[in-house]
């Protein structure tokens, strides 16, 4: 074994869906050695409950599993959150087994038996991709939306009218990240389940019914600038359009 651990893997949680416990575990041993946060579930159903209750930087899943196989569990993820990778593990090597797995969304495609070291290093550059096309605007502090203006450091939405600040908005800490992640999604839909693990820290119905008071919230703040509105968007989540940006459609 390797010194192979990197800053990619510090902190990066990883989601192992494998029905062989012990192979599950002894792979598990080896991620975690080198420094990730592996969970591991043992069938497809209990892979997709963890997670739904988790925030995951990387999904491995074993195609040939009980209950639910590896790629209607890849559906499931894809249903919830497109920008997760996802890694197959699989002792099958048909091409059209191959296709399948790419055609739902995955990142790459293991072949049983394979090499611990092998796929550490599958894992780390994929993570490395993740990383360099995630959240381009992540580090932004300031936003303008419409008329309004957004200071995230300061969770202060600013009205400005004839170029003069007319009115000042306090947010509170959800509200800010909130409003923050849709500024990052501007006229593209927000998932749901993104929002709810990132701000809320896990997806269920409670905390669901949090954040639609707290989107009620934030279309009432921005109520002055006609153009702006959030939507939602039916068993995916919402979408901030402004209208006359490019991408709105609108």
């Amino acid at each position: 074994m390797v010194g192979a651990t990197t800053e990619t893997s510090m902190s990066t949680k990883i989601l192992l869906v494998e029905d062989d416990r012990n192979f599950g575990d002894v792979l598990r041993s080896y991620l975690e050695m080198h420094g990730y946060d592996v969970d591991l579930a043992v069938d497809g159903i209990d892979g997709f409950e963890q997670y739904r209750r988790g925030t995951y930087d990387l999904c491995i899943l074993d195609v040939m599993m009980p209950r639910k196989d590896g790629f209607s569990l890849a559906k499931d993820i894809r249903s919830k959150s497109s920008e997760v990778p996802i890694i197959f593990l699989t002792a099958k090597t048909l091409k059209e087994d191959v296709l399948e797995g790419f055609r739902i969304g995955a990142d790459d495609y293991v072949t049983k038996p394979f090499n611990s070291e092998e796929l550490l290093y599958r894992v780390q550059a994929i993570l490395k991709r993740s990383m360099k096309k995630s959240d381009p605007e992540d580090d932004a502090k300031e936003f303008t939306i419409g008329i309004y203006f957004f200071n995230f450091p300061l969770r202060i939405l600013y009205l400005k009218e004839n170029n003069e600040i007319t009115e000042k908005i306090k947010l509170s800490p959800k509200e800010a990240l909130l409003l923050k992640m849709f500024c990052q999604y501007r006229n593209q839909i927000l998932p749901r389940s993104e929002a709810l693990s990132k701000i809320w820290g896990e997806d269920n119905y409670f905390t669901a019914r949090s954040m639609d008071v707290f989107v009620t919230k934030l279309r009432k703040y921005l109520s002055k600038d006609e153009n702006i509105e959030i939507m939602n968007i039916h068993g995916n989540g919402f979408r901030m359009i402004i209208r006359g940006e490019i991408g709105s459609e609108l």
